[in-house]
C-alpha cells in the first residue's frame, strides 16, 4: 500500500502515467509533466525526489491495479472449478489489455526503457512477474496436475507471449490462441 498523495502529487502521478504509457518513459521529462499537472518542476521534485522515483510509483500503481482486476475476476469465479479457475487469467488478460493497455503491457513497456538494473522500475517489473507466476503457479496446483510448477511455467511463458504478440500485431488475437494452448496443457497435465 502506497502512502497518501497530496493532491498535486496526485496530479502529477496520474499525468506522468498517461505520459509515460503513451509516450514511452525516456520520450516524456520532468518539464513537460510538470505543465501538464500545472505545477512546478520544484512541486515535482518536492514530492517524489527525481524522475526515477515517479516512474517506480507509477509502475507500483498500475500493478496494484493490475493485481486487484485479476483478484477481482477469480473472486467472482471462486465457485467455478479449478481448471476453469487457471484458464480465466487468459481471459482477465484480454479484457484487460482491450480496456487499459492498447500499446501492451506497461511492464514490458518499461523493461525495455530501463536497461540499468538498478533502476528502481526494474525492481518493480521483476515483483509484478513474479507475483503473477505465483498466482499461476497456485491456480495450477489446485488443478491437482502432476508437475503443477511445470505447467505454472508454460501458461506463464504462454500469456507473456501472447501479450506481445498481440501488441506487435504479429497475432492480434494471441491471447485466444494462447489459451486454447493452455487448455490443452492442462488437460493433459491433469489426465487420470
Amino acid at each position: 500500500m502506497q502512502d497518501v498523495l497530496t493532491p498535486a502529487a496526485r496530479r502529477i502521478l496520474d499525468v506522468a502515467a498517461e505520459l509515460f504509457y503513451e509516450n514511452g518513459i525516456h520520450a516524456v521529462g520532468v518539464d513537460r509533466i510538470a505543465a501538464a499537472a500545472g505545477v512546478t518542476k520544484k512541486t515535482l521534485y518536492d514530492r517524489f525526489g527525481a524522475k526515477d522515483a515517479l516512474v517506480e510509483r507509477y509502475l507500483r500503481e498500475r500493478d496494484e491495479r493490475w493485481r486487484d482486476y485479476l483478484y477481482e475476476v477469480l473472486d467472482e469465479a471462486s465457485r467455478s472449478s479449478p481448471v476453469r479457475r487457471v484458464l480465466l487469467v487468459f481471459d482477465a488478460l484480454q479484457d484487460w489489455m482491450d480496456e487499459k493497455c492498447p500499446r501492451g503491457c506497461a511492464f514490458v513497456n518499461a523493461y525495455a526503457e530501463l536497461p540499468d538494473d538498478g533502476h528502481p522500475g526494474r525492481t518493480v517489473i521483476a515483483e509484478q512477474k513474479q507475483w503473477l507466476f505465483e498466482r499461476i503457479h497456485e491456480l495450477a496446483r489446485a488443478t491437482g496436475a502432476r508437475a503443477p510448477r511445470k505447467l505454472a511455467e508454460e501458461l506463464a511463458v504462454l500469456l507473456e507471449g501472447a501479450m506481445v504478440v498481440r501488441t506487435a500485431g504479429v497475432i492480434p488475437d494471441g491471447i485466444a490462441v494462447a489459451k486454447r494452448t493452455a487448455r490443452k496443457l492442462v488437460a493433459a497435465a491433469t489426465a487420470g
